[in-house]
């Protein structure tokens, strides 16, 4: 599961790893733990490949945007690598949305303050949820972003329900 990366517990040592908005939570979050990684296999196919991380370890974290009229409202969703999030059915019904769908890159990254292909749950907007699939919690640790490409966290799943806004939903399809 831990691939071959050379995990270090976070720390003033690994700081540097992680992008602005995870150093201020990172801490409060335990067991957490940083790798550096070449950033151009950041993608997760290619990431899990390059670093024998499971699919079934790694968990994305994506980005979804749910519009009702002229109102967007955002949240983060944890799935696994292996499945797919359920975003216009249980997502959308969780915003209370008409619509929803992955929300446009140029606009993820603006509003997370993260380097596409390294968004994490960590350090999200306040407001946020973020929902934590069913999957993820049952996998253990998981290997998530860490807000910049050249860089991985590994988390003991269960605490990314401590995150501000966080809570447990079935919302991903295999």
């Amino acid at each position: 599961m831990r691939g071959s990366l050379p995990w270090q517990p976070y720390g003033p040592s690994v700081e540097h790893l992680v992008a602005p908005p995870v150093r201020r939570l990172a801490a409060t979050v335990p067991g957490v733990e940083v790798a550096p990684i070449n950033p151009a296999v950041a993608d997760t196919a290619e990431f899990c490949r390059t670093y024998e991380v499971p699919l079934a370890n790694s968990a994305n974290c994506v980005v979804i945007a749910g519009r009702r009229g002229e109102e967007t409202r955002y949240a983060a969703a944890m799935v696994l690598a292996s499945m797919q999030a359920d975003v216009n059915g249980v997502i959308r019904k969780y915003l209370g949305t008409r619509k929803a769908s992955f929300a446009p890159m140029d606009d993820a990254v603006a509003l997370t303050a993260m380097e596409c292909g390294g968004i994490t749950p960590i350090g999200l907007p306040d407001m946020w949820p973020i929902l934590v699939d069913d999957h993820v919690l049952a996998a253990g640790d998981v290997v998530i972003g860490a807000g910049i490409r050249g860089a991985k966290v590994l988390v003991p799943a269960a605490s990314l329900l401590e995150l501000p806004g966080a809570e447990q939903l079935a919302l991903a399809r295999g």
